[in-house]
């Protein structure tokens, strides 16, 4: 009895387990889509064959300057293949309350941002946006897959791979290097 039961125990882990793996396996960067700041819906699949950097960002954080190293970063590697897409986020500290106008003046002028912005999303909770959800599940973070704050950064390889999670106080410069080696490789 307690044989065919651990049996029954085991079949029902395993069947669970393979579920889920079908389940991240059909899971794709390229299957997404986000509004711009100006409203218009780009699909994920229009960065194909570029290395990307994904990042949360607000206006009103101790990392906003942050916003100059990605500028500097895009400026760098944009014609070699490398792209910034950034999501702001109002859910640490109402740091980011701006509509997307708002946003979109404050990026230009402030750091004269010209890598693409996205309509504000929520990267936690019940209303995480689908990006995120499966970046957070791709790359946990430390203690839990969950946000931690402002300008998290997630780096992408030429096939839409997730390769590896940036905290906030990672500064911009300190990921060159990564994406150098991602976009060597063909």
């Amino acid at each position: 009895m307690k044989q065919q039961i651990a049996s029954i125990i085991f079949t029902f882990i395993f069947l669970i387990s393979v579920n889920g793996q079908e389940k991240t396996s059909n899971e794709n960067f390229y299957k997404f889509k986000a509004k711009s700041l100006n409203g218009k819906e780009i699909s994920m699949k229009s960065y194909e064959g570029k290395v990307v950097l994904i990042v949360n960002t607000a206006s009103k954080c101790g990392f906003t300057p942050q916003y100059l190293g990605l500028e500097a970063l895009y400026t760098k590697f944009k014609d070699k293949g490398f792209v910034i897409l950034g999501f702001p986020c109002n859910q640490f500290g109402g740091q980011e309350p701006g509509n997307a106008e708002e946003i979109s003046n404050f990026c230009k002028l402030k750091y004269d941002v010209t890598f693409p912005m996205f309509d504000k999303i929520e990267v936690n909770g019940d209303n995480v946006f689908p990006l995120y959800k499966y970046l957070k599940n791709a790359l946990p973070g430390t203690l839990g897959n969950d946000i931690k704050w402002n300008f998290t950064k997630f780096l992408l390889d030429r096939k839409g791979n997730p390769i590896d999670r940036y905290s906030p106080t990672t500064k911009p410069e300190d990921i060159s290097n990564d994406i150098e080696k991602l976009l060597s490789e063909k």
